[in-house]
């Protein structure tokens, strides 16, 4: 437990930021989620139309320090690959 008044408001802090970035990270899983069925299915158009928005959720959780830079570098390359392989 926090002793301090500047660590009890850092802990409170904390904590609104794990909430926030739980559903940042939750919202880009479900958009990949739905990203890799289109693909699966063969629905390229579908596919090309989704991948910029899901590149976008990426680019944002990056920014931030919900994901580090090369881990969302890597997903969208992988994605697009896949997405281009249609």
């Amino acid at each position: 437990m926090a002793n301090h008044k500047s660590s009890v408001k850092r802990a409170r802090q904390d904590e609104k930021k794990r909430i926030i970035n739980r559903s940042k990270k939750s919202r880009m899983r479900t958009a990949i989620k739905s990203l890799r069925q289109a693909i699966a299915e063969g629905k390229k158009d579908q596919a090309l139309e989704q991948l910029p928005k899901v590149q976008s959720l990426i680019a944002k959780l990056a920014k931030s320090s919900a994901m580090k830079k090369q881990t969302a570098s890597r997903k969208v390359s992988r994605l697009a690959s896949q997405a281009a392989s249609l």
